[in-house]
């Protein structure tokens, strides 16, 4: 499986993200990239790249230009704030794919909810400060191009360091996640590092918010391409977003095991809890017999959640189970890349079921096809199978 990992050690910002990216592409892929962004910005802003030696690794940086001013620079057009309805007239007229103009409304639509939410305004009132007007504009529309061209089937974000400390804005100082990230960051694993400086920004936390499909260790991946998208902050260490791009070989990740016993629960009120799990969140949910105090049979009920889900489903335990505690163990779980493919048999089409991985592959027809095609012909499950294989 084709993926891209997203090392965001040091935190996250536009600029840095879509340099990352760009430095997987080959040389005359970034110069095309370079053409399409700037076609889609219309001259407002210049995006540009070059090479940069940070800490002694060779990295790439983006560099935004308006009117002559660099992204990042003092003073920079005080009085130049875009709503969100003239962003998205903006991209609504950008010379790019449906699929990259949706991907950037999505970023700065859940960008204007944030803000919104913090500041208790409608979200059409909502004016973008340093968040970017054009500058944003650009890092969002950069990493939705790159992510077109790159087209990983799953995208993973290690825990984001958000950094520490305060950040000054146009609203005055605010502390490290500013208000806004920590919006976009719910849900999310982010840690406060000890670098007392913003390294996770708002535009950064949405662009992960909408392409990450999961956030936690590095899948087991054969490399390909290594890209360091560097910030302009000096910090004594290496200043950058690392994306690693490769092809997945199954899948190890951390997750959260929450269980209970329970022993004054029906077989209704237990399939109940079960169901509302699922819809929770939960990747599995199962329950075993076990023998509690002075001789009761009781039931053990466990489900296994990423981090993000944690907090959702131990709410869901208490409210749904007569349960007074709930454990929770951290594990690692091993797992095959999984995929669905659709073959034909003597009978119909059908889809399979495939997982490979850790040097091992299998597959196995799905059952409501073998079901639907066996009661359609008058045949057995056994039938249909043996059929596939024969064809």
């Amino acid at each position: 499986m084709r993926t891209i990992y997203l090392d965001c050690g040091m935190g996250a910002a536009g600029d840095m993200l879509t340099a990352a990216l760009l430095m997987l592409l080959a040389d005359e892929e970034k110069a095309r990239f370079l053409d399409a962004v700037n076609l889609a910005l219309g001259g407002r802003a210049v995006v540009s790249c070059a090479p940069d030696l940070k800490c002694g690794v060779q990295g790439l940086h983006v560099t935004v230009c308006i009117g002559g001013d660099v992204e990042g620079t003092e003073p920079r057009h005080p009085h130049e704030h875009t709503s969100i309805g003239e962003i998205r007239a903006l991209l609504a007229a950008a010379p790019v794919s449906e699929r990259v103009r949706a991907d950037a409304l999505a970023v700065f639509d859940s960008l204007a909810a944030a803000e919104a939410a913090v500041h208790g305004q409608e979200i059409e009132n909502i004016h973008f400060h340093e968040l970017g007007s054009i500058d944003a504009v650009a890092d969002v529309l950069g990493v939705c191009l790159l992510m077109e061209t790159l087209a990983p089937e799953r995208v993973v974000c290690s825990p984001v360091n958000v950094g520490g400390g305060t950040v000054k804005c146009a609203h005055g100082v605010l502390p490290v996640p500013a208000p806004a990230t920590e919006r976009l960051l719910r849900g999310v694993p982010y840690y406060e590092g000890e670098i007392k400086s913003e390294l996770c920004t708002p535009t950064g936390a949405a662009l992960l918010r909408h392409f990450a499909d999961r956030f936690g260790d590095m899948p087991r991946m054969v490399v390909q391409n290594t890209g360091y998208g560097t910030g302009t902050k000096e910090l004594g260490r290496l200043n950058a977003v690392r994306a690693v791009l490769g092809e997945a070989e199954g899948e190890t990740e951390s997750l959260v095991e929450l269980a209970c016993n329970l022993d004054d629960s029906t077989g209704e009120e237990l399939g109940f809890a079960a169901e509302e799990l699922f819809a929770a969140g939960a990747l599995d949910v199962w329950t075993a017999p076990i023998g509690m105090k002075k001789g009761r049979p009781a039931v053990l009920l466990s489900c296994l959640c990423r981090e993000e889900k944690r907090a959702e489903l131990l709410e869901c335990l208490f409210r749904c189970t007569t349960t007074l505690g709930v454990r929770e163990t951290r594990c690692r779980r091993h797992t095959l890349e999984r995929s669905v493919e659709t073959v034909d048999s003597a009978y119909g089409t059908l889809r399979v079921k495939c997982a490979r991985g850790f040097g091992v592959e299998r597959s196995k027809p799905e059952y409501e096809d073998l079901a639907r095609l066996a009661r359609e012909n008058g045949v057995s499950l056994r039938q249909v199978r043996d059929s596939i294989e024969k064809k």
